[in-house]
C-alpha cells in the first residue's frame, strides 16, 4: 500500500499583503517553520505566483520550485478555485462572483467565462512544467439556484445545465489530458459538483473523461450530513488530491442544513479547525490508506472562531499525527506454519 504524503497547507487563506504572508519565499519559510512539507498554490495570488510565466517558462518554474526547496518544501499541487467558478456562472450571481475576474471584464459574461477558460488552460501548462499531476478547481455552477426549488423545476432543466457544463470543460479537460494531469474538482455546495451523484451525473456527460476526479473535502459532506467515509469506499478511484478541513453540524429547534442566512458563527453548520469539529480523522486517513491514495494532506484552514495562524501551527501536527505508515507484513506473519501446495491439498481433504 502507498503511504500518504504530507503535511501540506493550501496558501489560499493566509496570502497578504503583510510579511510574511507576501511573498513565496517567506511564506513558504513561515509554513515550513510550523513543519509543513508541501504547500498548494492559488494560481490567483499574484503575490505568490505568476500563471503567465509559469505557463510558458520552464525557468520560471524551475525558479519557483528552487525557492520552496530551500526551504525544504515541495508544491503538492495548483489551484484554480476561483478561475474555476467562472467557467460556469448563473446570471443570478454575475454581480457576486464579478470581483473573481480582472476590472475589465466586470458586466462582460462571455469574456470573463472566456478569461477563466483561458486560466485553467495556463494552469494545464504550468502544472506539466513543474512536474505535478494533479490540479484543484472548482466545477462552476448553471443550476444551483433550482437545487431545492419552487415552483418545480420544468422537465429537462437540469438535463440541459449539466449538458452545457460539460461542453464548457470537455476542451480544459482535454488539455490537461495533453499536459498529464487530473483535474481534481472540489465537491462543494454551490457548485453544480456538490455530491457523489452529481459528480456521476457530470462524468457521463463528459464522456467518462480519463482526467476527470476529485478533490475530497469531508468538511463540506458534514454539512450535507452526507455519508464522507462511505463516500470514501464509492469514489476512491476518483480521490486524487485531499483537503484536511473540519466541520460541526449541530441543528436545533431554530435550523438545519438549510441556515446559511445566518453568520458563519451563528449557523448550525460551521467550519472548525483541525480537531475541534466533529470529523473523523482517523477514520478517513484509515480508507485513504486501505485504498492506496498516494497524494498530499493539505490542511485547508477555514473557522469562524480560532484565528488562522493558531489554526495553521496545530494543522502541521495533526496531520502528522493521521499519517499511516504502511504494514510491510501481515501482522500474524510470525504464526505462519510453513506449509506448501502439498499440505494445502492434504489440509483441504484432497490427498
Amino acid at each position: 500500500m502507498a503511504m500518504i504524503k504530507g503535511p501540506g497547507i493550501f496558501l489560499a487563506q493566509f496570502a497578504g499583503a503583510e510579511p510574511p504572508f507576501n511573498d513565496l519565499r517567506s511564506i513558504g519559510r513561515w509554513a515550513a517553520g510550523l513543519g509543513y512539507k508541501g504547500v498548494q498554490i492559488p494560481t490567483w495570488e499574484a503575490r505568490l505566483f505568476d500563471l503567465d510565466r509559469a505557463a510558458e517558462s520552464d525557468t520560471y518554474c524551475d525558479e519557483i520550485k528552487g525557492t520552496l526547496a530551500e526551504e525544504g518544501l515541495a508544491i503538492t499541487e495548483l489551484s484554480t478555485h476561483l478561475q474555476g467558478q467562472l467557467v460556469a456562472v448563473h446570471p443570478a450571481y454575475d454581480e457576486a462572483f464579478g470581483g473573481f475576474a480582472p476590472a475589465s471584464l466586470r458586466g462582460n459574461p462571455r469574456g470573463r467565462q472566456e478569461w477563466a477558460v483561458g486560466q485553467l488552460l495556463k494552469a494545464a501548462r504550468a502544472s506539466q512544467r513543474l512536474g505535478l499531476k494533479a490540479h484543484a478547481t472548482f466545477s462552476g455552477a448553471l443550476a444551483w439556484p433550482y437545487l431545492y426549488p419552487w415552483p418545480q423545476r420544468p422537465a429537462g432543466l437540469i438535463e440541459a445545465a449539466f449538458e452545457e457544463l460539460a461542453r464548457r470543460w470537455r476542451p480544459i479537460l482535454d488539455a490537461f489530458d495533453t499536459a498529464g494531469v487530473d483535474v481534481c474538482y472540489e465537491i462543494h455546495p454551490g457548485e453544480d459538483l456538490f455530491d457523489g451523484a452529481t459528480f456521476e451525473r457530470f462524468l457521463e456527460n463528459v464522456g467518462n473523461h480519463p482526467r476527470c476526479h476529485l478533490l475530497y473535502d469531508p468538511s463540506h459532506f458534514v454539512l450535507q450530513q452526507l455519508d464522507y467515509l462511505g463516500f470514501i469506499d464509492v469514489y476512491h478511484p476518483h480521490i486524487k488530491i485531499f483537503h484536511v478541513k473540519d466541520a460541526e453540524f449541530r441543528p436545533n429547534a431554530r435550523q438545519g442544513v438549510y441556515g446559511g442566512y445566518e453568520s458563519w458563527i451563528d449557523r448550525a453548520g460551521r467550519f472548525r479547525s483541525l480537531g475541534d469539529g466533529q470529523v473523523d480523522f482517523t477514520g478517513i486517513f484509515s480508507k485513504l490508506t486501505q485504498y492506496g491514495y498516494d497524494g498530499w494532506a493539505v490542511l485547508e484552514w477555514e473557522c469562524c472562531i480560532k484565528h488562522p495562524e493558531q489554526g495553521a501551527a496545530e494543522g502541521a501536527p495533526f496531520i502528522q499525527r493521521h499519517l499511516i505508515r504502511t504494514a510491510d507484513k501481515a501482522f500474524d506473519d510470525f504464526a505462519s506454519a510453513g506449509t506448501d501446495a502439498a499440505a494445502n491439498r492434504r489440509m483441504l481433504g484432497l490427498e
